[in-house]
C-alpha cells in the first residue's frame, strides 16, 4: 500500500503508517510565502484559521504591538494552541470558517474584526460577516504558491490538508479511478469534491483523527 502525503508529516505519523504496513512519499504541494504589508489599523478582536497566519504575523513587529493584547477567534486546534502559546486569548475556537462565522454573527455582531490570513482563501468568514454588516478589515500577509509535481507512479491513496493542496496537485496530475482521498477539514472535502467522489474526511482536523480515518477505510479492504 502506498500513500502520497501533500505535506511533510510528524514522524510519529510515518512510523504509524509503517507498522500498518504502509508506505508514505511526502511532497508538499504549496510554499507559503510572507508578503509586504503595512497595517495602519488593528481592530478589538482578531481572527486567524490558520497556523501559518499566526506564525507570519508575529514575524512583524508591528503587529505585534498592535495585537498583544486583543482577543483572539480561531479555526483548529493548532491554531488556537499557537495563539495561547504566543500569548494571545482564544475566545473561541472552531473546527472551520463555516461554524466561526455563525458563531461570531450570533454572539459578537456588535464587535469589530480584523482577519489576518494569506491571499488565496475561502471567502466564507468575510462573506457572511459582511452580509450581516460586521466590521472586517482584512489582511493578507502571505501568499500560496502552488509546488505540484507530476507523479508517473500510482498511489493508492492521496492525503491532502487544505483546499490549495488539492488545486496545486491538480495542476500536474490527473486523478486515477481506484485511487482513494484523505482529506483533513471540511473546506479542503469540498475543494476535492470537484475532482472526484472517492475520499474519506477526518472527523476532526487533526493528524490522530487522519490516522485513524486511513485505518479504517483500509481495514474494510
Amino acid at each position: 500500500m502506498r500513500l502520497l502525503s501533500t505535506k511533510n508529516v510528524s514522524k510519529s505519523f510515518k512510523d504509524e503508517l509503517n507498522q500498518s504496513g504502509i508506505s508514505l512519499k511526502e511532497h508538499p504541494m504549496i510554499q507559503i510565502v510572507p508578503i509586504q504589508f503595512k497595517i495602519s489599523q488593528v481592530n478589538s478582536a482578531l481572527i486567524f484559521t490558520s497556523q501559518n497566519a499566526v506564525n507570519i504575523a508575529f514575524e512583524s513587529a508591528d503587529i505585534l504591538r498592535k495585537i498583544k493584547d486583543k482577543n483572539c477567534f480561531c479555526v483548529g486546534e493548532k491554531t488556537k494552541a499557537l495563539l495561547k502559546k504566543k500569548g494571545l486569548n482564544v475566545l473561541k475556537m472552531c473546527q472551520n470558517a463555516s461554524d466561526l462565522s455563525n458563531f461570531l454573527i450570533e454572539n459578537y455582531r456588535k464587535e469589530s474584526f480584523s482577519f489576518f490570513c494569506g491571499k488565496q482563501r475561502m471567502k466564507e468568514i468575510e462573506t457572511s460577516l459582511n452580509k450581516y454588516g460586521i466590521a472586517l478589515n482584512i489582511h493578507e500577509i502571505y501568499q500560496t504558491n502552488f509546488t505540484s509535481k507530476h507523479f508517473k507512479t500510482y498511489f493508492d491513496g492521496i492525503l491532502f490538508f487544505s483546499p490549495s493542496a488539492v488545486s496545486s496537485y491538480f495542476t500536474k496530475n490527473t486523478w486515477a479511478i481506484d485511487t482513494h482521498g484523505f482529506c483533513l477539514g471540511s473546506t479542503t472535502a469540498k475543494r476535492l469534491s470537484q475532482f472526484t467522489s472517492n475520499f474519506s474526511k477526518a472527523k476532526k482536523p487533526s493528524e490522530n483523527q487522519l490516522m485513524i480515518t486511513i485505518q479504517q477505510y483500509y481495514a474494510k479492504k
